[in-house]
Parts: structure tokens; sequence; C-alpha cells
């Protein structure tokens, strides 16, 4: 590498880069309101016809130009008129990672179809759940994943018309391609819902955020700015597309600058560093699970190899962050904290190592937040006068964010389809009367320079493998096991490991088997919320109020040692559960055994 002969490397140099890229994401999310009318896929069109030939979406599997996805686009809109689907109605997108998918949710939404985009990892009752929610009338399937859609098909409160992925890819060429005339597409503004994106929440199945354009387009252009994104950039993207992260903010900042985008079906330590090299990728989405694992591995000839100019993502520790770096060569890394339904974000523009971001001075005003202090059990503490108490300086307290409109102070909340679970995350007369304010649900602490640091979650949530994970949807699981008389489920520390593992302390009769219950759990759960530890007790310890004593359960952890309890481990190769002795527990918190 060139050393840096620019009069303002160093520190000075990287607070103008810094400032500049905040500027410039200002500037691009400040075009939104002048046109109401615009939407996304209207940029696809655009770079058609600036670069048609040049590559959008790329894969393995299908390749995009942004001539090709235009086109593409515009046969799903096509097909949803033609289906007779209104503005406001509902298609559930069950699909792997692939550009098809973009198409698919850009052209349905691009004629006011909000597009619910399910978890491809659910099955049974969750994933009907999700569909049931989302009131879809149509659900588009790819074929590798319609036996997870048969065995939800049961639990469904209605029946939605089935269109196999395969079958429908044949209808769409029936469709012209060409531009959409004005009656085609609709009176549909940024206000209009575009997608449904689910978040498990702090408790309870998963919840479904409203997406509406303004917030895909808000989220494409200012990503985009932060990442200084060009058409000569190539993003690698092998995060989950039914996320908000790896589905709109990785690819749509790069569409949005007329750059590319590389598909990767799912993450793989062992090939990524190729995947990098092979594609001339220049940025990747990241989560902080995927920094470890990479961290992690055997070193590979590849890994030095690459054009790579940043990382972008969120989750990456502070104690993986400089070794990551340092040993990928990665020039820099844009750390962010934000949540789907949330009006409350952070951003690490200026790469200080484990911090989750910050708000800078010129934008205080708009996005007012605050740290507040909680009470023993988790609850906002207020005054004697009645209002919360805002942390001092490095004490970790709930952040919230200021709820406002276009012509308020504060941050759009777009809340849930469930009113009630909206009503959840706002908290009122915080500091003022009739004020509100969005609970993140995570606890954080703020320095003196303003930077914030991420804690811990509050209530019964806790992250696992780069996903949240609710406890009461994992204990209704576990107690519909024969056998299990009484359960609760948290999560405990493992050293070296992003969030939580998922853990069970059951209670059982002479029905239970600990083989069954793996079983059990693989046929209602997602891999990564099943628990990877499992506790037999003869009885569970509750509160005054009979709750179960969580905490201390957690924080007993799972040594053999120090527990008298009978305890397994999942082993997925096996498909089963084995028990836990010092061995296996050593290997574990030794980083020789992964969970």
């Amino acid at each position: 590498m060139m050393p840096n002969s620019n009069p303002t490397s160093g520190s000075e140099g990287k607070a103008i880069s810094a400032n500049r890229r905040w500027l410039k994401a200002i500037e691009l999310t400040a075009r939104i309101d002048a046109e109401p009318q615009l939407l996304f896929a209207d940029l696809i069109d655009d770079w058609a016809d600036r670069s048609p030939a040049q590559a959008c979406l790329v894969s393995d599997r299908e390749t995009f130009s942004y001539r090709e996805l235009a086109a593409r686009v515009r046969c799903y809109a096509r097909w949803a008129l033609a289906e007779g689907l209104a503005v406001g109605d509902c298609v559930a997108l069950l699909m792997p990672n692939r550009p098809e998918y973009l198409a698919a949710w850009l052209g349905l939404s691009r004629v006011g179809v909000v597009v619910a985009l399910v978890n491809s990892n659910l099955v049974g009752p969750s994933m009907a759940h999700c569909i049931n929610v989302s009131g879809a009338k149509h659900v588009i399937v790819a074929a590798d994943l319609r036996e997870a859609f048969d065995g939800a098909a049961p639990h469904l409160s209605c029946q939605p018309k089935l269109w196999p992925q395969p079958d429908l890819a044949e209808v769409l060429t029936r469709y012209d391609d060409g531009p959409l005339s004005a009656a085609e597409r609709r009176d549909v503004s940024i206000e209009h819902r575009a997608l449904m994106i689910y978040t498990s929440g702090t408790t309870g199945l998963p919840k479904a955020a409203n997406v509406t354009h303004r917030r895909v387009l808000t989220w494409a252009r200012w990503f985009e700015g932060l990442m200084d994104a060009t058409p000569a950039d190539r993003l690698y993207d092998c995060l989950p597309l039914y996320h908000s992260v790896g589905g709109v903010v990785a690819p749509c900042s790069m569409l949005s600058a007329g750059a590319s985008v590389v598909i990767s079906e799912k993450f793989s330590a062992s090939r990524f560093w190729e995947d990098i090299a092979r594609w001339d990728c220049s940025i990747f989405q990241y989560i902080g699970e995927l920094c470890r694992f990479l961290l992690k591995s055997p070193v590979a000839a590849a890994e030095g190899a690459h054009r790579l100019r940043l990382a972008c993502g969120n989750g990456l520790g502070g104690d993986v962050w400089e070794p990551f770096q340092a040993r990928f060569a990665i020039p820099q890394i844009l750390e962010f904290y934000a949540a789907t339904e949330g009006n409350f974000s952070l951003y690490n523009v200026e790469g200080r190592p484990g911090a989750i971001g910050r708000i800078p001075p010129f934008l205080k005003h708009r996005f007012p937040a605050a740290i507040i202090r909680l009470d023993a059990d988790g609850a906002p503490l207020r005054s004697p006068e009645g209002w919360c108490v805002r942390c001092a300086p490095d004490e970790a307290g709930e952040a919230i964010g200021l709820i406002g409109t276009r012509e308020e102070r504060g941050g759009r909340f777009e809340g849930y389809t469930d009113t009630a679970e909206t009503d959840k995350k706002i908290l009122r007369d915080v500091f003022v009367q009739g004020d509100a304010w969005f609970r993140t649900g995570d606890v954080m602490q703020v320095d003196r320079a303003g930077y914030f640091r991420f804690v811990d979650r509050i209530g019964d949530t806790f992250r696992w493998k780069g996903e949240n994970v609710a406890t009461s949807e994992v204990n209704a699981a576990v107690l519909a096991c024969p056998g299990v008389i009484d359960a609760v489920c948290y999560g405990v520390a493992i050293p070296d490991a992003d969030g939580r593992a998922g853990m069970a302390a059951v209670v059982a009769d002479e029905r239970f088997d600990i083989a069954a219950l793996y079983r059990h759990l693989a046929d209602r759960l997602p891999s990564y919320a099943q628990p990877v530890l499992i506790r037999i007790r003869a009885t569970l310890d509750v509160t005054e109020t009979f709750k179960p004593k969580r905490a201390l359960l957690a924080s007993e952890g799972f040594d053999p040692a120090a527990i008298g309890d009978r305890l397994f481990y999942r082993d997925a190769v096996a498909a089963t559960y084995r028990p836990l002795d010092a061995a296996s527990f050593a290997a574990i918190v030794e980083g020789r055994l992964r969970l």
C-alpha cells in the first residue's frame, strides 16, 4: 500500500472524510420529500437508461444487468395487476437468496402491493404465523422451500393462492417488459407500505414491521452516502435477503449508486475470501458473528488478494474489531446500530473501534436520543415528579429515540401490523407532558465524546448467530414436548462468541426423551433458535410473583463442575443432544467445540 502523502492524512484526514460522508448522506436523503411519487424502482429505471449493460445483481445462479432488472421488475408489476391485486394487498415471498428475490419485491411494491419477506428458516406454526399476520392473498414459493411451506400449510388461518416459483417464472414471460404506463403505475407514493419485514422484537412470535417506500429510499440513499458508493463499487452480500440489512440496506444502497451487488445464497467462512476475490468486491456487508468466524478460520490464500475498501455492518465487538481489521487489511469499517421498525440509529463513520456510533452535533436537533435509567425489573425509572431520568456519561441504561414527523423534531416510527405491539414500543410522557419516545429494548452507554456502546438487551430476547431469539417462542416449543412439565429458556454467555447461546432449564417426568426433544424442536424452530444447552432440573425457582428466576439461571451458566443437574449440548451433526461433561465443557469454552 502506498504511503498517504495527503497533508490531511491521519486523524485530521479521517475527520474530513467522515464529515464529507455525513453530508453526502444528508444531501441524498433530503431529495426524497421533493419527489413523493418517486419510488426505489424508478431509480432502477434511471440506471437502466444511463448504464443498461452494467451488472447490478450478480450470483452463481443468475445475473441481471440494470436493463434486465428493470424489465423483470415490470413483468412482476404487470403480473400483480393482471391478478387483480389492489394497492395495500399483500403477497408473501418465500425464496432463498438470489437476484430474483429483489426483482420480485421491487416489481410488486411498485404497483402498491405490500410484500411480506418471510424468513426461509422458519418451519411449521412459526412460518404460518408470519403468513397469517401478513394477510397475504398470494404466496410465492421457491422450489427448494416448498416442503417448508407444506409443513406450515395446516396451520394457516386462510389458504392464499400458491405460486411455485418455477411456474410463476413461466407466467412472467407472457408479460410485456417495457416501461409502465401512467395508469399501470397507479397512485403510489413514498407514504405507502412497500414491505413487511419480520422482527422478533422483545417477546413472542415474530412481528411484522411496516416498511414504507420512504423508509426503503431513506435506507438506500443514507447508506449510499455513508459508504460513498459509486458505480465502480461491488458489494458482497451473504446475509439473508429477508432481513432489513441483507435485503434492503446492502443491495439498495449499491443500486441507488448504480453499483453492483454480489448475492451469495449463504455465508461460508471457507469460501468467503475466494468469493471476495473472484467477484472483485470492494465492499462487504457483515454482522459481528460473521467477522468472528472469519477471524478464527485458518489462513486462506485468497484473504490477502482483495481490493476491499470498506466493511459495513453491525455487531462487531471491540475485542474483534482491531484484530479483524489488521489481519484482513480492511481499510475502513463502518459500524452502525439500527432496528427494522425503529427510529433510533447510530453510525460509527469515524471508525472508532468498539463503538456502535454517535449522533453528530449537526444532527442532534433532528434526531434527539437519550439513555434513561432502569429499575431492577428493567422498567424505566421515574423521578418523584414522574419523569424519566437521563443517565450520566458512561452509565448504562435503555436507549430511546424521540418520535416525530417531517414537521417535528425526531424520527418516524412506522410500527407493526399489530397496533398493540406498536404501543408497547412507545414510551410516553418521558421528559415533558405528551412526548413519545421509541424504546429500543437495548441497554447502552455513551461516553463524553458522544460515542455509544452496546451493553445488553432488555427482557427476554437474546441474540445468537446474528438473529434475535424470543425466549417465549422457544419456551412454548419446549413445553409442547411430551414429558416436559415446566421449562424456562434464556441466553448464556460463551467465551469469544457473539451474543448468547440458547439454554433451556427443563423439569420433566418419565415420558421425557432427550433425543425426542431434539427432533421435536427441529420441527418447530429455526436452527438458531433451538436451545444449544439443556439443563434437567427437579423444580424451577420462581420469584414471589411466580416468574422464573431467569437471570439467576443465566448467571449460573453451564459448567458441570458447578452445577449438579444433568446437562446436555446440541450436536447438530449427529442430530441429537449429548451429555455435557468436563471434557466437552472445556472444548466449548476453549473454542474447540462450536455450538
